[in-house]
């Protein structure tokens, strides 16, 4: 009888003791996060590149190897209707999607499609040097666009994994502003219209190389859900593998840095709950 009411009573105690942390668990804090989307367009600005393309063929008619130095290129922002969908995509654009972890959902993290264009600036006075055909050259000419031409248009594209830093600036009247820091990198998946030597391509996708990647922009939230941005992004970029010709055997390679400024508009959700 005293065993019975002794473990009536354990039981009864463990009861309470479990209903009792489960009260408590249930007050702490749960954790919380928030996805986001952007979309948004681009302008950008590109340092001088040497550019160095070659084709080693054992038929010297159709081998190339020289240096292309300082070319100058621009960027080809395409906005003329960009608000109508089926251009939506044409201009220089960015495609963003990124989460905030935790209560405070300062950092996160984020992959972005950044869709820069970069040309290679036609009739430019330039400097060539190496071998054309078994013959050498070395001279300073107008880069006739039938002569060498290359343009990453559709594009020079920036697949980036970021990590994110968020900090409150200004908060009033259901309007927020934020800092938003960026570094991340990632590979280049561009396509490159290009002319060799009166060879033509008009260019296909693959990979080209790497990029990484720096920003600081500014983040402002209204209407709860929504939100635009925008950002200066400081870049390196590493072209190792830009095929050449309709054959695709010559092979460009060169370094630059680009500056791109963006402006989007995107919209976030909140998930978990205190």
């Amino acid at each position: 009888m005293i065993l019975r009411t002794l473990l009536l009573t354990v039981s009864y105690l463990g009861l309470i003791g479990f209903s009792v942390a489960q009260d408590l668990t249930d007050l702490k804090p749960r954790k919380q996060g928030e996805f986001y989307f952007s979309w948004g367009y681009n302008r950008d600005w590109y340092t001088k590149s040497d550019i160095h393309v070659y084709r080693h063929d054992a038929d010297p008619t159709k081998s190339y190897d020289f240096m292309l130095y300082n070319a100058k290129a621009h960027d080809k922002p395409d906005m003329l209707k960009y608000w109508q969908v089926d251009r939506l995509t044409i201009p220089q654009y960015d495609l963003t999607a990124g989460y905030f972890f935790g209560n405070k959902r300062d950092l996160g993290i984020e992959i972005g499609w950044n869709h820069l264009k970069y040309v290679v600036t036609d009739w430019q006075m330039a400097h060539i040097k190496g071998e054309i055909h078994g013959s050498p050259i070395d001279t300073m000419m107008a880069l006739d666009p039938r002569f060498l031409h290359i343009q990453h248009t559709n594009g020079n594209n920036y697949l980036l994994f970021n990590l994110v830093k968020r900090q409150n600036i200004f908060i009033t009247n259901g309007i927020q502003i934020n800092a938003i820091a960026k570094v991340g990198g990632g590979p280049l998946i561009s396509y490159t219209i290009d002319n060799i030597l009166g060879d033509y391509d008009p260019g296909y996708f693959h990979y080209h190389g790497w990029v990484t990647a720096v920003s600081l922009g500014a983040r402002m939230y209204f209407l709860k859900y929504l939100f635009v941005q925008t950002d200066l992004q400081g870049a390196f970029a590493n072209y190792t593998n830009t095929r050449l010709g309709h054959e695709h055997l010559g092979i460009a390679t060169h370094t630059f840095y680009s500056l791109q400024w963006t402006w989007e508009g995107g919209v976030n959700f909140p998930v978990g709950r205190k």
